[in-house]
């Protein structure tokens, strides 16, 4: 048994998110009213949303469009501030101390708007480095090794506005990584890019995370088995309310009802399993590969199906050669629960 000594000790929270909610009233309201026009109810974007990001964690917030991730990771970065609730980075809050926070944060949007399209790309993250208060020899300096890292070397010279979709997100996430931030908010990292480049910013992002010091990666992304590579604990948030949270395998198991299973046996004839295994057990699967039998069924996750099965093979001189278990995956878990939402509102 571990002792108290040998325990990892728990991480540092890094943001903390404390029952936020927001929301955005009608525009115009007046106006529209004294005009007759038709008038929109307000977007209720959060609802009560808590949760804490740890010390060097890549923590993933999935959900459909709409369902608040980007209004939460503005929420975090200062730039909107919520109706009620809090968030707060290293101690400081978003609402208080946001200039504090925004020392701490550098944010990577997928829809990134605010660099200048005349100027080129080295142009850009001088302005910006200013702006993040890095002196001219600093600022060169970093502006160099970003460019090798995120391969805009070939691009410096060439205007923003050049650019395709794909560099103008690596653009952004070196941008936010100017100062060197603690903190990372990153909303749809890969987003446009090839595979190969995807395949090395997920490099990238964890290399960040398992640095020294780590750095704190809260990333947003529709690429779930991207966010199952990533990601140590995943929120799922639906309609601005966070509807579960975990580890991927925690996710995956707390909505699998059943699973398939499938094993290799060798040491049995085909003819012998055959009439052994598909007179007690329903739907069960037996096919000859070589001089091995592949055994496939389905059962429910909390009955002895499984056990039985392998009783039985036992019992008639069965070798299990290997077993594999089809697991859910994250899109199976955020459907099931976006179709629990639909369910509670039509009742």
């Amino acid at each position: 048994m571990m002792n108290a000594s040998q325990r990892p000790e728990p991480r540092a929270t890094v943001i903390k998110i404390d029952r936020i909610s927001k929301t955005f009233p009608t525009r115009f309201l007046r106006l529209k009213q004294l005009l007759g026009r038709t008038i929109k109810p307000p977007v209720h974007a959060l609802t009560e949303v808590s949760f804490n990001v740890h010390a060097g964690e890549i923590f993933g917030l999935i959900g459909r469009n709409g369902a608040g991730k980007t209004t939460l990771t503005k929420i975090i970065a200062t730039l909107i501030q919520p109706t009620s609730g809090s968030a707060s980075v290293n101690g400081f809050d978003s609402v208080r101390d946001d200039e504090k926070v925004r020392a701490q944060v550098g944010l990577a949007t997928a829809e990134e708007r605010s660099f200048y399209w005349r100027l080129t790309v080295e142009q850009n993250l001088m302005f910006f480095a200013r702006l993040y208060g890095l002196n001219d020899m600093l600022a060169r300096r970093r502006i160099i090794e970003l460019v090798e890292q995120f391969e805009l070397k070939e691009l410096v010279s060439r205007r923003f506005g050049e650019l395709s979709t794909g560099n103008k997100q690596r653009m952004a996430f070196a941008r936010a990584m100017l100062s060197s931030p603690p903190v990372l908010l990153l909303d749809e990292p890969t987003r446009s890019l090839d595979p190969m480049a995807a395949a090395r910013m997920r490099a990238l992002i964890n290399s960040l995370a398992g640095g020294s010091p780590p750095v704190t990666i809260l990333l947003t992304s529709h690429n779930l088995s991207e966010v199952e590579e990533l990601c140590a604990r995943v929120a799922i948030i639906s309609r601005g309310q966070i509807r579960a949270l975990g580890t991927p395998k925690e996710l995956r198991a707390e909505q699998r009802q059943s699973e398939r299973v499938q094993l290799i046996v060798g040491g049995v004839s085909y003819e012998r399993l055959e009439q052994t295994l598909s007179s007690r057990f329903a739907e069960i699967e037996i096919e000859e590969q070589g001089q091995t039998l592949v055994i496939s069924f389905t059962h429910e996750t909390n009955d002895d199906r499984f056990d039985r099965i392998i009783r039985a093979l036992h019992d008639n001189g069965g070798k299990i050669l290997s077993f594999e278990k089809e697991r859910a995956t994250l899109l199976e878990v955020l459907e099931s629960y976006e179709r629990e939402h639909e369910t509670e509102k039509e009742s």
